[in-house]
């Protein structure tokens, strides 16, 4: 049998190595970027825990900030100085009732802290424009500890 009978009675075969070879590379690839994305939420999430820790915090989960925060910040970092994101934050800082029950409280100082702790890891280039915002809140001490 001579070769280039034999090459070509299994080009089937070389066609079949062919295909899955390039299919290993491109899952390859996209596994990389997976844990390099991975890694960095990761980062971010220590880099958080041990900033909340340093405020006086206790440590939170880091696994539920990775999946709730990612790289960018997600939903926190969403342009957080426009008015809806303000005056839902407000509302998040009331008295819990809903309707005509509800009621500004002067809310715990740590609260606001917090806040801006998530915002200077995740996107410290918006802290600045919503800075002003948080200091201007009146808050107080009022969870006991």
């Amino acid at each position: 049998m001579s070769p280039t009978r034999f090459a070509s009675e299994h080009r089937w075969i070389y066609l079949y190595a062919i295909l899955l070879l390039l299919a290993l590379v491109v899952i390859g690839l996209i596994q990389y970027d997976g844990v390099k994305t991975t890694n960095e939420a990761h980062r971010k999430a220590n880099q958080l825990s041990d900033a909340l820790v340093a405020a006086g915090y206790s440590a939170p989960d880091t696994g539920g900030i990775v999946r709730t925060l990612g790289t960018d910040g997600g939903n926190v970092c969403d342009d957080p100085a426009t008015a809806l994101k303000s005056s839902l934050w407000k509302i998040n800082l009331s008295n819990g009732s809903s309707g005509p029950g509800q009621r500004p409280v002067i809310s715990d100082r740590r609260v606001v802290e917090a806040e801006a702790l998530v915002l200077g890891v995740y996107c410290p280039d918006r802290l600045d424009r919503i800075q002003d915002r948080l200091d201007a809140l009146r808050t107080d001490d009022t969870v006991r500890r």
